[in-house]
Parts: structure tokens; sequence; C-alpha cells
């Protein structure tokens, strides 16, 4: 394929060519869960975790500008990717717990953690339940304070066309509602979805992971102005310009609640600004975890 922002084939293998990973499995818990590593253990821990029907890949981008200040790992949640996918009701708290299961199977007390859309939902209940088991804190278009019922209508039909039916067309669809410049879809991340979404019993796992776009279920696990101000950890609100699930006022919203939060928005950029705009969002995402900003 060739992509309009610079040309020739662009690949996971070439974002992670320069730098020392591990793929790896861990018990979390009584959970299978798999990750891609980087950087030392003599360094602070980072947690980094995917959105709704993602997986360790959304990361693969940020994983050596990283190791170079933390020992990193992007997981695979539980329901996701190659972890474990238990009959269980697939609410934040559940994620929550996984997270934490994680940092002690890593032999740690404490761990910056970091999520996009689902994955900030999850870090941020994290940092409520586990205050004494976070660092800083970084909320990347997050979930857990909007609802809109347009757009979760539109994540549940395509990730559910995708999950049903995971032909190329439909995969790419998927994975261009996450970039405002759809070119950064590239081969590989489709591939990588379409081996995830064509696991045996992946079609009832993903209905229940799509629970929180039901509204009784997301409304239930959404947090109030009052747990939102409960937050404690150092906290970066990360936002971009043309996200499709929620506007920047939305996420300056979030920032006003957060007890001396940062707010920070992304130029052209959608709900993975991770990825689109890696460079810009490492730097920006390592000085905050430093302290440096």
């Amino acid at each position: 394929m060739t992509s309009a922002a610079g040309g020739g084939h662009k690949s996971i293998w070439m974002d992670l060519m320069r730098v020392p990973f591990t793929q790896g499995y861990l018990d979390a818990g009584g959970i299978r869960t798999r990750y891609l590593s980087a950087g030392s253990p003599d360094k602070p821990l980072l947690i980094l975790i995917h959105g709704t029907g993602g997986h360790a890949e959304a990361y693969s981008r940020n994983l050596e500008a990283h190791a170079e200040h933390f020992w990193t790992f992007a997981i695979d949640l539980v329901g996701h990717g190659w972890s474990d996918k238990p009959a269980i009701d697939y609410e934040i708290p559940a994620y929550s717990a996984h997270v934490a299961a994680i940092v002690k199977a890593l032999g740690r007390d404490k761990a910056h953690v970091s999520g996009e859309s689902l994955g900030g939902w999850v870090a941020a209940h994290f940092a409520l339940t586990y205050p004494q088991m976070t660092d800083r804190l970084v909320l990347n278009a997050a979930g857990g304070w909007t609802f809109n019922p347009a757009v979760m209508e539109r994540v549940t039909r395509l990730t559910t066309e995708a999950v049903v039916d995971p032909n190329y067309e439909r995969m790419r669809t998927r994975l261009e509602f996450l970039m405002h410049d759809k070119s950064k879809v590239n081969e590989d991340l489709i591939a990588v979805r379409q081996a995830i979404y064509r696991q045996p019993g992946y079609v009832d796992i993903i209905k229940r992971i799509l629970c929180l776009q039901v509204p009784e279920i997301r409304r239930r696990n959404m947090f109030s102005d009052e747990q939102t101000r409960s937050i404690k950890a150092p906290t970066l609100i990360l936002w971009t310009t043309h996200d499709p699930t929620a506007t920047i006022a939305e996420g300056k919203r979030i920032a006003d609640l957060i007890p001396g939060a940062k707010f920070v928005v992304m130029d052209d950029c959608g709900h993975w600004p991770q990825f689109e705009d890696a460079p810009t969002f490492n730097r920006i995402h390592i000085d905050f975890l430093l302290g440096r900003g």
C-alpha cells in the first residue's frame, strides 16, 4: 500500500524495528494477558491501554520513544486482542481490576497509566479505585463522560459488522473511523485486527464488549462530576481537533473538573493521535509523565 503520508509500505514492524521489544504473556489475576513491552525494569512502569475492540498495536509508534524513560507495556485488555476472553460482564470495574492485576503481576506497587478512548475510561477508573497505585494519569480522547447515542450506535454498528464479516473493506472502514487522515490506516493494522476478530467465539465476546454502548449500561459506568473532582493523580487530558466521538469542549470540561489537570489539543488528528501524529504525541506525553510540562 502506498501512503500519502510519505510513500511506501507502512508496517508495524517498521514502527518497532529500531527498539528492543518483547511480545509476551503474563498471568494477571488468572487472565492470560498479552503485551508488547520495551524499556528497562529499572525505570518507572508505564501501562498503555487501547480502546474498544483494540489491541496493543495501537501503541506501536510510541514504544521506541517511551522505552528511553519508562518500562513500557502496551497491553491487550481482557476480552481484547490475544488476551483471555472469559464470559464476563465487560464493564469498567472488570477492566480496571485487570489493569491492577497487571501492575501487581509485574511486581510493582505503582504505575503511570495512559489510556485512549475506552482505555482512558479504564485508566480514570483505575486512578479512582486504586489511587495508591497510580502515579501519573493520561486520558487520551477518553470515554467515561460522554453520552452521544449517534456515536454509540456508530461504534456498535461498525464494530459488529467488522467482527461478523471481517473482510478487508469492513475492517478498513472500522479503522478509518479512528483517523482524521484515512491514509494512516495501513495494511498491517487491517491484517492484525482481522486475525483478532476471526478468533473462534469472538462474535459472542464483542457483544459483551459493546455493552458500554447500551444506554442504561453506559450510564451506570459513567463518572459523576463528584467522582471526577476526586481524581488525585496528576492528570493530562489530551484531545484532538477531529475526534469523532466528542468535542474539544467536552474534553475541556473534564480537564476543568480534575484538580490541576493539564489540557492539550492536538491538531489534525482523530481518535488515535498516538498513531496519527506519533512525534507530537510522544513529546507531549513524555514531557508530562516526566513532570516537564
